[in-house]
Formats: structure tokens, C-alpha cells, sequence
């Protein structure tokens, strides 16, 4: 079985990042707006990016790491300028962040 994460585009310009084990169906269902919070209110969607995982822990793992980064950071992923990934993720350094 495979799992996914995916990130769709939302009518309002916004980036939504979730992990599935279907993903057709879990596309076509926040869609239609069948998937409650934030997607239902900001249709239609568009699904922009998708990495297959064997397992849902990696899945999962890979959602959560997304989820916090930067808008500019998850474009530079989709467009697989893994280049300005890796110099993104050097400027943020969350030790100097908090002092």
C-alpha cells in the first residue's frame, strides 16, 4: 500500500499540505468540499504537488516537516529547485529566532 502527501492550491492563493492513502479520492473530496476546515471554504482546489511514501509514518513525518516551512520554501520543493531549498533552510535558524 502506498501513502501520499499532497499540496493543493486553494481559490484564495493558499497552500494546503495533507497525506492520504488514496489520493484521488481525498483530491476529489476536498473537491466537492466533503472535508471539513480549511479547504471547504476556500474552493475550488488544485492539486499542485504529490510524493508517494511506503508508509504512513514517513507520510506523516514528511506532511508535519512541510507544514513548516515557508511559503517560498514549499514553491522552491514543488519546482524541485532543491538548490534554494537547501539555501532557505539555512537562513532560518529557530536558536537565533527566539534571542
Amino acid at each position: 500500500m502506498s501513502f501520499w502527501v499532497y499540496i493543493l492550491r486553494c481559490a484564495d492563493n493558499s497552500y494546503y499540505t495533507g497525506h492520504t492513502d488514496n489520493l484521488e479520492e481525498r483530491i476529489a473530496k476536498h473537491q466537492l468540499g466533503e472535508i471539513e476546515g480549511y479547504t471547504s471554504t476556500r474552493l475550488p482546489v488544485k492539486l499542485l504537488f504529490s510524493e508517494e511514501f511506503p508508509t504512513r509514518d514517513e507520510a506523516l513525518a514528511c506532511e508535519q516537516q512541510i507544514k513548516g516551512w515557508s511559503r517560498r520554501k514549499k514553491e522552491a520543493m514543488m519546482q524541485g529547485d532543491w538548490v534554494e531549498v537547501s539555501q532557505l533552510a539555512r537562513r532560518y535558524h529557530p536558536s537565533r529566532a527566539s534571542g
